[in-house]
């Protein structure tokens, strides 16, 4: 018999107001059988992301897990049992701000057959209410310059510059932490 998936996360939940996008699109945490959903394949639709074997899947849904500092949320298409839609928070501890907590949005992707039906806005409401229950006091994101008018209607605000050094010979490596 099959296991029943496990949430990445559990709390805060999602209002109703936030979790159904129609009659056929929910909105809800990752769970740990989303490989088989279609999930590497969306994320396809943003970077390079080969679809990791089920074992790695796993380890890297329950690292995630137990850090209680991920927040995957994703829409799934009832008829298909497909996800169409996702981003991820990362909740950093800070010293500044009297030791307060920031969410990092990141991984914004919706199926492009399922654009225009307003999922990236709800997928930024979502993780917008999760910050907020957690006591962040900001979320913020990185994006192109051809997404902000996009963001800007999600509620952010363009804020100074992103910077990024990416390692090639590390492109592809299992990661050592």
């Amino acid at each position: 018999p099959k296991m029943s998936a496990i949430k990445q996360f559990d709390s805060p939940a999602l209002p109703e107001a936030i979790n159904k996008q129609g009659d056929d699109v929910v909105f809800r945490a990752l769970h740990s059988d989303d490989n088989e959903k279609g999930f590497f394949q969306l994320l396809s639709e943003l970077t390079s992301a080969p679809e990791l074997p089920r074992e790695h899947f796993l380890e890297r849904f329950d690292q995630m897990r137990a850090s209680n500092c991920y927040y995957t949320v994703v829409a799934e298409h009832l008829p298909s049992k497909k996800i169409v839609a996702t981003a991820t928070m990362m909740v950093e501890y800070k010293f500044i701000r009297g030791g307060g907590l920031t969410g990092h949005i990141e991984d914004v992707v919706v199926n492009k057959s399922m654009r225009g039906r307003q999922l990236g806005v709800k997928l930024m409401q979502a993780l917008q209410f999760i910050g907020k229950q957690l006591g962040c006091y900001k979320v913020i994101l990185d994006c192109s310059q051809d997404n902000v008018k996009f963001y800007e209607r999600c509620g952010f605000q363009l804020k100074e510059v992103q910077m990024a050094v990416y390692f090639k010979e590390n492109a592809g490596r299992q990661p050592k932490l």
